[in-house]
């Protein structure tokens, strides 16, 4: 065997052996966590960014619809689609 593959071979039972000396706890806390990344709570910050919008966006329409006009307006054509 080539000089490249002892020293390989050597450096990945190193490596094997330095795994397996890592406690079992930390190993399962690694491989629960190993999906999840710094920006896992971004998602709920972004859902809030949207709720905020949109109850800003309510808001706007209750003013909007409260209005005498748009009241009128929305009256009379609810009248006419019935008249029909």
């Amino acid at each position: 065997m080539s000089r490249a593959g002892t020293a390989w071979g050597r450096r990945s039972r190193r490596v094997v052996g330095a795994v397996q000396r890592v406690p079992r706890v930390v190993r399962r806390a690694r491989a629960r966590f190993a999906g999840t990344t710094r920006d896992a709570g971004l998602a709920t910050a972004e859902y809030a960014v949207v709720m905020i919008a949109a109850v800003g966006f309510a808001g706007l329409l209750v003013v909007i619809l409260r209005s005498s006009e748009i009241r009128e307006t929305l009256t009379n054509l609810v009248r006419d689609a019935l008249a029909v």
